[in-house]
């Protein structure tokens, strides 16, 4: 078995480049010339339910005056498509975006501040409500359930409303007009897309008795191998498996992946590995031996705190864990299942046995898997603990349940219980809380 990795940006791998194709702005404008733009970015950010168009950059030939922009310079309209409600037929139908800051910068990258700073790049930001923006469309449908991926060709259209200007020689007026408005004209985006955080991530691939499994894997930015860090296993969906044609949708189509590196989620500034590996689809024992091999290698090489090693799925995805923590419990401290399948009694028995700690979440009017699954499993585990003589307070502390009503979930698809679960910051803090007890000298 072996372990290959690559360090080409996700976005290399997600989206082909798109040609340079012809300038856009004043007619008779090229791509040499200042009076022209010359390139449209969009920018992507990946939200609770999945990734969206959050921003485009629009570059022009010379810096900008950001003096003369405002939120009306331009317009953005995007695809009204989602892969959870929507029919494919509806991707290239477009509507408006609402622009919520406009600035510059000297790349086409968004600003923390969202203040202008010196540059020929306008960028502008799109509300996250809006319903339009997805980025993630069916891929394959080779049985009754699909796969997904990201789309390579976003439909994201800008209008340039206003005229835009080069910064003034000497800081005074509104400077040349760099592309002149053109309110009739719709523009497509040009480049490849860019995404802060999904970008971070590096892709591999763990080769093992001729079984692949494809894995895209991020390293604190400050990454030093002389310290250790607590690893997150991400074991996404049935639709996020690779199905040979969607290298790192698990990363895009919603947010368990991207999290644990944003305080934002987690509440806390700790410096977590996050390894989200593509599954096969092809039956959950076959499935999480692999994994197992790959958790072997990945933390032989890498500086994982041994102590630390969590799982967190997403439906199908709790096949693998529970199958994992059944295989090998002595690797992971703790793991988190959103939306998922029931464990069975011995894989229950097994985990009990190691004292592996649990959480459980699903939707009360999940559609695709019924909560008495949750239920089920809740009360499996906690029976296996009584027969070990556990007292009800140390079961509750090693096996936790939520059921979510409709009202949790900002989008209505209750079967996706990771949205109201990873908006809940404390349970994303309980998971890194936990450790496996230090090993015994001798």
């Amino acid at each position: 078995m072996r372990l290959r990795r690559g360090l080409i940006p996700l976005a290399a791998t997600l989206v082909l480049a798109a040609s340079a194709g012809p300038a856009y702005g004043t007619p008779g404008g090229d791509r040499g010339g200042r009076d022209a733009i010359r390139s449209i970015t969009p920018i992507t950010t990946v939200y609770t339910y999945g990734q969206k168009v959050s921003a485009v950059a629009v570059e022009y030939g010379a810096t900008v005056n950001p003096r003369t922009l405002d939120n009306g310079t331009f317009g953005v309209a995007d695809t009204i498509y989602n892969f959870r409600f929507n029919p494919i037929e509806d991707l290239p139908k477009l509507a408006d975006r609402t622009v919520t800051r406009t600035y510059t910068n000297n790349a086409p990258t968004p600003r923390a501040d969202h203040r202008s700073a010196p540059g020929r790049y306008v960028i502008v930001e799109l509300d996250p409500a809006d319903p339009g923006g997805w980025t993630v469309i069916v891929s394959k449908c080779p049985t009754f359930l699909c796969s997904v991926k990201v789309n390579p060709e976003l439909p994201t259209r800008v209008v340039q409303r206003k005229d835009v200007h080069a910064a003034p020689g000497r800081g005074k007026g509104k400077g040349p007009v760099l592309a002149k408005a053109t309110p009739r004209q719709s523009r497509p985006v040009t480049e490849a897309s860019v995404d802060p955080q999904v970008d971070e991530f590096r892709y591999g691939s763990f080769l093992s008795a001729g079984m692949v499994l494809p894995y895209h894997y991020r390293l604190p930015r400050n990454y030093q191998p002389g310290r250790t860090y607590p690893l997150v296993v991400v074991l996404p969906g049935h639709g996020m498996g690779w199905d040979g044609d969607n290298l790192g949708v698990q990363l895009a189509a919603d947010i368990p992946a991207t999290a644990w590196s944003q305080p934002s989620w987690t509440g806390s500034r700790e410096d977590v590995i996050v390894l989200a590996p593509q599954h096969q689809r092809v039956g959950g024992v076959a499935e999480a031996d692999l994994l197992v091999k790959l958790l072997d290698t990945f933390v032989g090489e890498y500086a994982v705190d041994t102590r630390r090693v969590y799982a967190t799925t997403v439906s199908y995805g709790s096949q693998l864990m529970w199958e994992a923590f059944a295989k090998r419990p002595d690797l992971f401290a703790g793991g988190l299942v959103t939306g998922g399948f029931p464990v069975n009694a011995g894989q229950a028995t097994a985990i009990a046995a190691a004292e592996v700690p649990i959480w459980i979440t699903h939707g009360e009017h999940d559609h695709l898997l019924n909560v008495s699954g949750a239920r089920n499993s809740s009360a499996a585990l906690r029976q296996a603990y009584e027969a070990r003589g556990r007292t009800p307070a140390q079961i509750a502390d090693l096996v936790r349940y939520t059921e979510y009503a409709d009202s949790a979930f900002t989008l209505p698809d209750y079967h996706a219980a990771f949205g109201p679960t990873y908006s809940d910051g404390r349970i994303l803090r309980w998971l890194l809380a936990q450790r496996r007890p230090a090993k015994s000298a001798g």
